[in-house]
């Protein structure tokens, strides 16, 4: 499956259970460990794990591998790894910490951008 049909994928999960703030990273030219990275919000320790719980289970009707997830115990930040994808979804003042958009945008990456589902 083709990196851009996952994220629509991954996108399409995130905003049925109002996951915020949605951004997807191109990182094709940056590593070849994958091509995107996606970026969420949650509200609370329980949304968080339920929107990455939610894109698992979306991505394994859609028969993609789930590599491994990590940090569902906490649930401040949930990280979802697909393969060709990684999600990270996080509480808000954890995402700002860490900035991961700056980190891997702020190098040459396709640029970051705001995810919309029926676009991206």
């Amino acid at each position: 499956m083709k990196a851009t049909q996952i994220e629509k994928i991954i996108v399409a999960a995130l905003e049925d259970i109002k996951g915020k703030d949605i951004e997807v990273i191109d990182t094709h030219k940056l590593t070849p460990l994958f091509e995107r990275i996606v970026v969420a919000s949650g509200d609370s320790s329980r949304h968080v794990r339920s929107l990455a719980r939610h894109v698992a289970d979306k991505a394994r009707e859609a028969g993609i591998e789930i590599l491994s997830t990590e940090g569902e115990d906490t649930g401040e930040w949930v990280l979802v790894d697909l393969g060709d994808a990684v999600v990270h979804v996080m509480q808000p003042t954890i995402r700002a910490y860490y900035a991961l958009e700056q980190l891997w945008g702020g190098k040459g990456p396709e640029r970051v951008r705001k995810a919309v589902a029926a676009g991206a």
